[in-house]
């Protein structure tokens, strides 16, 4: 069989993959904390048909190799961890961070290592727990669930992470700050879907310990309250891509639909 015609069903395979990425991104470009992806190819493994000769000094000159290349296969599947623009809402439980680092999220308090996430639009449940809008428990510095006394009658939060109440008789207080996660590699994260993130091998070599914002010796950013940050998703760019990615898979068709004529004019060599 002709190589082309493999080549190019791996060339339809491999920008069907990169239509699939852009129709994800395109579809939480108002996702709160969404970070995009893309894709990057790489060629497949050429075939050799003759190797390299090389040159006899005052004789004769070298002769470079003879190879086809055989396709193109998936390189990887980057998540773009750049920052979204600032959306202001005013809500003091919206909350940005302006920075590297990420909010740390558990499903219960016995949870050991925490979720990672972006998306900072928090609530506070009737037992006067700071969660997330799927009922998250929010952690601290500490690693532990964030819960609010009685007495507090109102808080604002700063930016580093200090939730400061306003007790019932009057008087302010700083409270527990809001736990932030920084990790070597971001893009090792893998993504479990609710603007979620869970920690990997290939994200960090040591354990995720929870630290605070606005932290200079870590690296963390700045907790900002009433905003949210918005996707990093770039529609013109998206849509760019995607006429590359649908130009690229018809032309790779077209290989095959040539290639099938030529198979179909061998077959008619004996009639």
């Amino acid at each position: 069989m002709l190589r082309s015609m493999y080549s190019g069903v791996s060339g339809m395979r491999g920008f069907q993959t990169k239509l699939d990425v852009i129709g994800n991104n395109i579809a939480n470009v108002n996702t709160i904390g969404f970070k995009s992806g893309r894709v990057m190819f790489k060629d497949i493994m050429s075939q050799t048909v003759s190797g390299v000769t090389p040159p006899a000094e005052g004789e004769t000159g070298g002769v470079n190799a003879k190879q086809i290349g055989l396709g193109v296969s998936i390189g990887s599947i980057d998540t773009l961890h750049t920052g979204g623009s600032a959306m202001t809402t005013n809500n003091p439980l919206d909350l940005r961070i302006n920075g590297d680092g990420f909010f740390l999220v558990k499903l219960s308090a016995d949870q050991e290592v925490p979720f990672l996430t972006r998306a900072g639009d928090f609530h506070m449940d009737a037992s006067r727990q700071l969660v997330t809008s799927d009922g998250l428990l929010v952690c601290d510095s500490g690693g532990a669930p964030i819960q609010l006394g009685e007495d507090v009658t109102a808080f604002s939060i700063a930016q580093d992470g200090t939730i400061v109440q306003k007790m019932a008789d009057g008087g302010t207080e700083p409270g527990v700050q809001i736990g932030i996660g920084k990790v070597t590699n971001p893009e090792g994260l893998e993504k479990i879907g609710g603007n979620l993130y869970r920690m990997t091998l290939n994200a960090d070599t040591n354990e995720l310990t929870p630290t605070t914002a606005n932290n200079a010796e870590v690296g963390t950013g700045a907790i900002i309250a009433g905003q949210l940050e918005m996707s990093n998703v770039d529609l013109t760019g998206e849509f760019t891509e995607m006429i590359v990615a649908q130009r690229g898979f018809q032309a790779n068709s077209r290989i095959i639909t040539t290639s099938d004529e030529v198979l179909q004019e061998v077959v008619n060599l004996k009639r």
